[in-house]
């Protein structure tokens, strides 16, 4: 019976083809090694960007999973399990996430684009040309909201989201955590033109709750940037981007007004309307020509008050014209030489950016507006930056940069080395000459830099020299001081890495110091000009704290030069005369010391704020006051679509001499996004800069100090105090980059006494309407 039962079993088998069983997804698990791995290459899956992972496509995906700490300790098996999936078809490659959470609860909120930095998140780190020099950022929080950019060699903490993606995103919150579903055209990115290539590849998961960093490949702190520290997605065959031709027109109507000139009164309002467009033409998977006419701005949000820590020098601002964003990676050089901020308003500008047979080439010029001018010209601006790999991680470069404003001219050349091996060590070498023309009067300068760096996981460095020449100027990049040869260091010691859930997770010690002489008196036997020490000691704390003390030691002897438009007025028997300034002798013992405390990001908020009090030296009146500075930032989120940030930066210095005050800042500063939906968002910004700064005094005499004026005649310096207010209205529809809608007002409002709000008066105010819209071939 039993011999029966089994032929019958047999002859019915054998009446079914036989198909072997379905393979299972390829797993490759990052903490055992296997940083490796091959997508499947999928010709016709239908998928919806949903955020659920339901489709049968994802059943065929490669499964990249057994993550790593990565931040505040590295090394060990990531606390919480995160499971990426990926495939390609042939225009886009996809990606999708499911994020375990069974320890705390998950950050997520509605918010705008690159502001999910208080949500946890994943951010996909692919290079591209696989050459562990530059990684494309895109990052996504659990409701799939995007912050994009790139991290390259320099970026070795966070990525810089100034630049923008078109790609697909969606997420959800789930019982065991979230899902995220991306999709990611090839047309929108640059890659290799080869027919089979491989990309370099990590993933970084943010873990709020704990303050946690994760890496899907195991990557070291002490290992160099993560660009470096990448796995292998290999086998990447036949990958189309069709053409890649888009036209981005705008359209911009505005009103401005300020109070009526004599004899008229009340308020005038004038009328303007702009259009403008750009350009970009994907000549080749990895090079891109872009141009503008009257490229689009920038400014729907005021540039956010900073009080410098040294009156003397300028202050940069970062790049936010959409125009000037893209591919704004490559003109990145040591010394900041490239700024593309300098071209102010440009009518027209061309833009030539990517890579050709290793080397990195970034090309802009631009024509800017006559009223930038004090001749009335029209500036020209050509920058030019070229950059070739060498090895696996080192390269060379050089720079030009060149404005021509009439008949005045500014040109820069400059060559750089950087040299890396063992992936932890590397050698900067820089040289740049300028010449410029203004007026009858030519100048020459020459800026030199070598540094060497080493970063370990338990001891990093960094050991510079600097000299800048006095006539040096690159008028297309940002050099705020000039005439000085510095050398500096950088020295970090890790003394404690606690096991997980320690209170103290991870302790630093780190020395920063100084030495500056003038260019032309620079002998490194004579006692620097000027000295700076600190010392921090940043810590880690359980659950996402940290908290770091310090104090700092500096000296100054003054530069005479500085100084030589100075008299002092001296009255006495009835007699007022006008006297030689005295310089005094080396300022010494200027002690500070300080503390940065910040809380974890909790669901519904976070602060970060800095104390320092102690003497600082005062530039204006050659001597030591007392300083207390405080610097905060809050952000709170009452519900998943509004947040707060609140800023406050004070700054307050009083004479040694007296006690009396010299300076005062204030700027507190509030913004309020109410996010209605993914791409519709309100906005109010206000910010309030209050300044006050007492007429110079001498620090010895207390006589009144006496300026130069343009006619050559000496004058008392006067007390300063403003207290002016700037409010920012938007209203914004952004359903992708490139297709806007913005209403916005913004009004600029001062007043006698500060924070009295009694009598405020308009300087100017606007509105403006600004379409714009995407065309894509």
């Amino acid at each position: 019976m039993h011999a029966f039962l089994l032929l019958a079993a047999l002859q019915g088998q054998a009446s079914t083809p036989y198909r072997p069983p379905e393979p299972g997804p390829a797993v490759y698990h990052g903490f055992k090694g296997q940083t490796d791995a091959r997508a499947p290459r999928v010709e016709d899956a239908k998928v919806t960007i949903d955020g659920r992972l339901d489709e049968p496509v994802w059943g065929q995906a490669t499964i990249l999973t057994g993550f790593s700490q990565y931040n505040p300790v590295d090394g060990r098996p990531a606390e919480d399990s995160t499971d990426i999936l990926v495939w390609y078809a042939p225009t886009a490659i996809y990606f999708g996430v499911r994020a375990f959470e069974p320890h705390g609860i998950v950050n997520a909120t509605l918010a705008d684009r690159d502001k999910i930095d208080g949500d946890d998140r994943i951010e996909l780190l692919l290079d591209t040309f696989n050459d562990h020099r530059l990684a494309l950022s895109f990052g996504v929080n659990p409701l799939g909201v995007q912050a994009d950019g790139f991290r390259d060699n320099a970026s070795i903490t966070k990525a810089d989201f100034t630049t923008d993606f078109v790609f697909e995103s969606k997420g959800r919150l789930t019982d065991y955590g979230y899902e995220v579903e991306i999709r990611i055209p090839f047309k929108s990115i640059r890659y290799q033109s080869s027919r089979v290539q491989d990309w370099g590849i990590n993933v970084v998961r943010v873990v709020q709750h704990s303050g946690y960093e994760n890496t899907r490949t195991p990557a070291r702190q002490g290992g160099g940037p993560l660009t470096s520290q990448s796995g292998r997605l290999a086998g990447l065959t036949d990958l189309r981007r069709g053409l890649v031709l888009d036209v981005n027109p705008f359209a911009l109507e505005k009103v401005n007004g300020a109070p009526a000139g004599a004899p008229a009164i009340g308020w005038s309002y004038g009328n303007g309307t702009e259009a403008g467009f750009n350009a970009r033409w994907g000549i080749t998977p990895n090079l891109a020509l872009d141009g503008a006419v009257n490229p689009d701005f920038s400014q729907v949000e005021a540039d956010a008050g900073q009080i410098p820590q040294d009156v003397r020098f300028a202050i940069s601002f970062p790049e936010k014209r959409p125009f000037f964003l893209d591919g704004i990676e490559k003109f990145n050089v040591l010394n900041t030489l490239i700024y593309t901020r300098r071209i102010a308003d440009p009518v027209a500008a061309l833009r030539l950016t990517g890579k050709v047979s290793g080397t990195g080439v970034a090309f802009v010029s631009a024509v800017d507006d006559k009223t930038t001018s004090p001749t009335g010209d029209n500036p020209i601006y050509n920058l030019l930056r070229l950059r070739r790999d060498i090895g696996v991680q080192s390269f060379a470069g050089m720079v030009y940069t060149d404005k021509q404003d009439g008949q005045a001219y500014n040109r820069m050349s400059e060559g750089d080395l950087h040299l890396v091996w063992n992936k932890q060590y590397y050698v900067d070498l820089q040289g740049a000459w300028s010449a410029s023309r203004a007026g009858a009067a030519n100048s020459y300068g020459a800026l030199w830099t070598a540094a060497f760096d080493c970063t370990g996981n338990f001891f990093g460095c960094r050991y510079q020299m600097k000299g800048v020449g006095p006539g040096f100027r690159a008028d297309g990049g940002f050099v705020n001081r000039t005439g000085y040869v510095e050398n500096s260091s950088i020295t970090r010691f890790t003394v404690i890495q606690g096991r997980r859930g320690a209170r103290v997770e991870k302790m630093n010690l780190r020395l920063t110091t100084s030495w500056l002489w003038g260019y032309d008196e620079f002998d490194p036997t004579e006692i620097p000009r000027e000295t700076r020490a600190q010392f921090t000691v940043p810590i880690n704390l359980r659950g996402g704290w940290s908290v770091n003390p310090g104090f700092n030691w500096e000296t100054y002897r003054f530069d005479p030069a500085a100084y030589d438009t100075y008299r002092l007025e001296r009255t006495g028997a009835g007699v007022t005369d006008t006297i030689p300034f005295t310089l005094p002798g080396r300022i010494n013992d200027v002690l500070t010391a300080q503390v940065t405390v910040a809380t974890p990001q909790f669901p519904r908020f976070a602060l970060n704020a800095t104390v320092k009090t102690g003497m600082d030296p005062n530039f204006l009146e050659p001597a030591r006051v007392a300083l207390v500075s405080l610097t905060t930032v809050a952000d709170w989120r009452p519900t998943d679509k509004i947040r707060v940030n609140v800023q406050y930066n004070l700054a307050q210095r009083n004479r040694e001499r007296d006690g009396t005050g010299f300076s005062t800042q204030h700027i507190p500063r509030l913004k309020i996004e109410y996010q209605v939906s993914r791409p519709l968002f309100l906005r109010f910004v206000g910010q309030y800069n209050i300044n006050q700064q007492d007429a110079f005094r001498d620090p010895a005499t207390g006589y009144p100090i006496l300026l130069q004026s343009s006619q050559g005649i000496y004058v008392r310096s006067v007390k300063q105090a403003t207290n002016d207010l700037r409010m920012d209205w938007l209203f914004s529809f952004r359903p992708n980059p490139g297709t806007v809608v913005f209403f916005g007002y913004g009004s600029s409002l001062t007043e006698t006494n500060a924070f009295e709000f009694r009598d405020l008066r308009r300087v100017r105010d606007g509105f403006f309407v600004k379409l714009s819209y995407l065309l894509s071939a």
